[in-house]
């Protein structure tokens, strides 16, 4: 009788890498207990020890970078290149957190008289972390990187394809000298991320996702009394309007929509043209996917690599042939590639509409969807047309047409003449399905403690 196991499988061809097997509830105690133990020890830590510590593990991954890119980019096909790239952002999110942090959790002054009263930032305790395969070690650590610096220890749940890019994390953590127990891993099935959620060790709850996961995992969390931040995705629209420098759009569209073969949550995956430059930027952004190089993502020169998972690549065509089939115009691929392993073929569709599978649901992989929008007013009308809102790009030349109509799109960012993106100086995060709570800079870090008044002599 086979034990059940998280299984590891190489999407550029089919091979089975590992099997983890999946922890019992005794081991999940472990784990747990594990985690409380090392939240009392470090919550004692100073915020320059913390501070200290980030900045040996922006060391610890850049010694380890090429084996943490490869272990992503084998495990979940992420091209090479977009895989070492992950890694330095992660170094350099633990640096800047340790130069802007401990400003973030100082003592705060209020308004009341001699101060009598401050705001403190305090930690809360071990935060369960459900995360995705996309971007296996930075969604890992946008969240992990505050969570821990805040004085509170971290348990990880990753997703199961990806279980070897999670044990490589927490062996640079150790290295990094993280005391045990700080940064946890556990491998369960869901009954008993469920017992995690209820555990009264448990503080908080993270979770990066589907809509229906972070749905179910918010209402189990809501029945323990226990906060959630939610990030769940998005249909991010990317709106270019008829006074846009049309080739930095179709340059920075191309790089949204496609990098990382479209698995990306804030990807550009809506495409609003105004009309009178539809034609063009359509023609032009045909042909630069199609100069895209597809390939083994072990190659240097590879842009769009496979997806990650046999099941995806089968949902997603399943969304294509159903968009075309609803009277969208097929201007490339929509197909699986016939090679070996998870590719699917580039593909852009035009002549979407509001009533079309691709414009209502999320579309996780490498299609565009190319919409016509009358003006700006209707580019705006049929962004926030949409269950989501996550992110979002506005192109135009004209600058305060572009502040007034960012403010109007409903989404947790907008990105000007550029394309969203996760930095860790503004906070990252949605309205609507996308979820709540935020990620990143300040609010990312305050996010997961205590905020607690402290007031002398109140009389």
């Amino acid at each position: 009788m086979n034990t059940p196991a998280a299984i590891s499988r190489n999407p550029a061809t089919g091979e089975e890498i590992a099997r983890y097997p999946y922890q019992d509830a005794a081991a999940l105690e472990a784990s747990l207990a594990s985690s409380q133990r090392g939240f009392a020890a470090w919550s004692q830590f100073s915020v320059e020890e913390r501070s200290a510590a980030l900045l040996r593990m922006a060391k610890a991954l850049r010694a380890n970078a090429e084996a943490m890119a490869r272990m992503t980019t084998t495990e979940m096909g992420m091209p090479i290149s977009q895989s070492r790239g992950e890694v330095e952002k992660c170094a350099k999110l633990c640096e800047w957190y340790a130069e802007h942090g401990p400003a973030m959790v100082a003592d705060e002054p209020t308004l009341v008289e001699d101060n009598k009263a401050v705001v403190a930032y305090l930690p809360l305790g071990p935060v369960l972390a459900v995360m995705p395969w996309n971007f296996p070690v930075w969604q890992v650590m946008r969240g992990a990187v505050p969570i821990i610096f805040g004085g509170n220890s971290y348990v990880l749940k990753h997703a199961p394809n990806v279980m070897g890019c999670a044990r490589l994390l927490a062996a640079v953590w150790a290295e990094a000298g993280l005391p045990e127990g700080v940064f946890e891993v556990i491998n369960v099935e869901p009954p008993l991320v469920s017992m995690a959620i209820a555990d009264p060790r448990i503080a908080m709850v993270a979770v990066t996702g589907s809509v229906g996961a972070g749905a179910a995992i918010a209402a189990q969390a809501g029945a323990a009394l226990k906060k959630c931040v939610l990030e769940l995705g998005g249909s991010d629209p990317f709106i270019v309007l008829a006074d846009a420098d049309l080739d930095q759009a179709v340059k920075a569209a191309v790089t949204s929509r496609f990098n990382n073969a479209g698995q990306v949550c804030i990807a550009a995956k809506r495409i609003i043209l105004e009309a009178p430059i539809a034609e063009a930027f359509t023609e032009r952004f045909v042909a630069a996917v199609k100069a895209l190089q597809i390939g083994d993502p072990q190659a240097d020169s590879t842009f769009v690599g496979p997806m990650a998972r046999f099941d995806l690549r089968d949902e997603l065509d399943g969304q294509v042939q159903a968009t075309l089939a609803e009277g969208a115009t097929l201007l490339l691929g929509g197909h699986k590639l016939e090679r070996e392993g998870n590719y699917y073929a580039p593909t852009v569709l035009a002549d979407v509409t509001p009533d079309m599978t691709a414009f209502r649901k999320e579309i996780f992989g490498p299609v565009a969807s190319l919409i016509v929008a009358r003006d700006a007013e209707h580019a705006v009308e049929l962004a926030n047309d949409s269950e989501f809102g996550l992110g979002g790009a506005l192109w135009t030349t004209d600058a305060a047409k572009a502040q007034k109509l960012a403010r109007r799109i409903v989404s947790g960012a907008v990105f000007i003449n550029g394309f969203t993106a996760s930095d860790p100086r503004v906070p990252i995060g949605g309205v609507k399905k996308s979820g709540y709570g935020r990620e990143l800079s300040h609010f990312g870090l305050r996010e997961f403690l205590n905020v607690q008044t402290i007031w002398r002599d109140r009389g």
